[in-house]
């Protein structure tokens, strides 16, 4: 927050938009909640496979699949949202935070947490250990969030940074959540949720094609 502060007093942007320690609270409770989510379906993904294929000999796979993936992603999602309710609260103790458009608040919350939260499922079907479940969170999904503009915004940074933040998919979910609390954006909240429900809308696709086919499943 004092990094926050300070890269404010700095920037432009403060004499028409929220001070930079305001601007952040989204950002923060973002990224912060986006990490619970991810770990929480990694980590509870680990042996699903073998437990997977017992109950396909037991069950119709439709439902097994139907079941697994509501199971965790929704324990994941909702982990994500109540960490998320509870840093919203926690900055309320040491900045203004408001809220001008409640609903798509909400609505982005629940997107990007179901969003991540099958993402996440997707790694623990990949992964083959322990190691293999910290690579992705730890070397692509944390640097993302910290160059998507969580902290700061884009337009702080001069080109061609500025035009390569652009192809951070983070960047826009950031945007539109931020949006959401203040009304300002890196981008169009329009693109915002476009991005937002494509990136889930591919998860799903991929999650179908794993279980249709098997992969990573089978022992």
């Amino acid at each position: 927050m004092s990094w926050a502060g300070e890269s404010g007093r700095r920037s432009s942007w403060t004499s028409v938009t929220p001070t930079a320690t305001r601007r952040a609270c989204p950002g923060l409770r973002r990224s912060s909640s986006r990490s619970a989510r991810t770990s929480s379906a990694l980590s509870g993904f680990s042996g699903l496979p073998r437990r997977f294929s017992t109950r396909c000999t037991n069950s119709r796979p439709s439902v097994v699949t139907i079941e697994t993936v509501a199971a965790y992603v929704g324990a994941a999602a909702t982990k994500s949202v109540g960490i998320g309710l509870i840093i919203l609260v926690t900055a309320c103790f040491f900045t203004q935070v408001e809220i001008l458009h409640p609903f798509w608040m909400v609505a982005f919350l629940l997107l990007t947490s179901i969003t991540f939260s099958l993402f996440g499922f997707i790694i623990g079907i990949w992964a083959k250990s322990f190691e293999q479940l910290a690579i992705i969170p730890s070397l692509v999904i944390t640097p993302l969030t910290f160059l998507g503009g969580a902290f700061y915004s884009i337009d702080m940074l001069p080109q061609p940074w500025r035009t390569l933040s652009l192809f951070n998919p983070v960047v826009y979910l950031v945007s539109g959540f931020r949006w959401s609390f203040y009304g300002i954006g890196d981008v169009s909240v329009g693109v915002s949720l476009g991005v937002t429900a494509a990136f889930m809308a591919a998860c799903m696709l991929l999650l179908a094609f794993i279980f249709r086919t098997g992969w990573r499943l089978k022992p």
